[in-house]
C-alpha cells in the first residue's frame, strides 16, 4: 500500500520560518519517501505505507517539541496510477 500525506505546522511566521517548520521539513526529507515536496505553506510526501507512518510518527513527536502548537494532516491511500 502506498500513502500521501499533506501536513502544516503552526503557528505561522512570514517573516521566518520557525523552528517546528524546519523540524519538519529535516524529518520528511530524511525519511525514506518516494515523493516529497514541501512548500510555505503545506507540504506533500508519498511513499510505502510503513515509510508514511513512520515519518508522520517522527514527524509528529519533533514538531511538538520544537514548539508547533497545531498540525494540520490529511493521509490518503494511493490506487494505483495515482502520483
Amino acid at each position: 500500500m502506498r500513502l500521501r500525506v499533506e501536513f502544516t505546522t503552526e503557528p505561522f511566521d512570514l517573516d521566518q520560518a520557525p523552528a517546528h517548520a524546519l523540524v519538519a521539513r529535516e524529518v520528511i526529507e530524511g525519511a525514506d519517501l518516494d515523493a516529497v515536496d514541501v512548500g510555505p505553506f503545506g507540504n506533500t510526501a508519498e511513499g510505502r505505507a510503513e515509510a508514511v507512518l513512520t515519518a508522520v510518527d517522527t514527524l509528529l513527536r519533533k514538531a511538538l517539541d520544537a514548539g508547533a502548537t497545531r498540525i494540520s494532516l490529511q493521509l490518503n491511500v494511493l490506487q494505483e496510477g495515482d502520483r
